[in-house]
């Protein structure tokens, strides 16, 4: 895939529009860029190999770092939890849902190697934006994202920051203007005990005790 690809602004289409044409592309296998509330994402199938393959590429992110997923609700996070983790991942959810608050947690047979790396935990997120959900949704619920950056450079807030050499690997772009957030979510990890926070992002650690007095870092 080369050249610039279709851009779809929101409005003037609406968030079904976009959601029917971002579906239409992750069937066929391809990626696509979308809003979310914190920056914008790159995005591709959670069950195809090819397309996370090409995350990896676009983005030129090292193969061992996972990638985060994020979800249409909070019930399409559940069946991607493993082990005994989704009791406090629920109460992060239902205090911090929808937001910039990515979970990792053990995961479950469902979550493919190609998104883990090989890990045995998965990060979920759940943002907080109608479109970004709509879109989801349409995609099945799940879709494997990442910032829509080259691998170690700054996040795009809008689509004027996409670098061309990742629009290269892209079939389309959502365009609802500047990102409100601006910046990663917090990532508090389930997995390690006691929990602990990997990134300091919007919700601070602080914030992240009042559900788990226990947390780490």
């Amino acid at each position: 895939m080369t050249g610039a690809p279709p851009v779809i602004a929101v409005p003037p289409a609406s968030a079904g529009e976009a959601a029917v044409a971002c579906a239409r592309a992750i069937a066929r296998g391809e990626l696509i860029v979308i809003p979310t509330d914190t920056v914008y994402g790159l995005a591709g199938g959670v069950r195809n190999p090819d397309a996370i393959a090409r995350i990896y590429e676009a983005k030129g992110r090292p193969e061992h770092m996972a990638l985060p997923v994020l979800v249409a609700s909070a019930q399409d996070a559940l069946p991607l939890i493993g082990g005994d983790a989704a009791v406090e991942a629920k109460h992060l959810f239902e205090r911090f849902w929808p937001g910039a608050l990515t979970v990792v947690v053990p995961c479950s047979e469902v979550v493919p190697a190609a998104v883990s790396a090989g890990r045995p935990t998965v990060g979920l997120r759940l943002p907080d934006s109608d479109l970004a959900r709509t879109i989801i949704a349409a995609c099945g619920g799940v879709l494997a994202t990442t910032s829509a950056n080259l691998s170690g450079g700054p996040p795009a807030c809008a689509v004027a920051e996409l670098p061309a050499e990742l629009l290269a690997h892209v079939a389309m772009v959502i365009d609802a203007g500047r990102c409100p957030g601006g910046m990663p979510s917090t990532v508090v990890d389930l997995s390690a005990s006691p929990p602990r926070v990997l990134r300091e992002g919007p919700i601070p650690a602080e914030a992240l005790r009042e559900v788990l007095p226990e947390l780490a870092g």
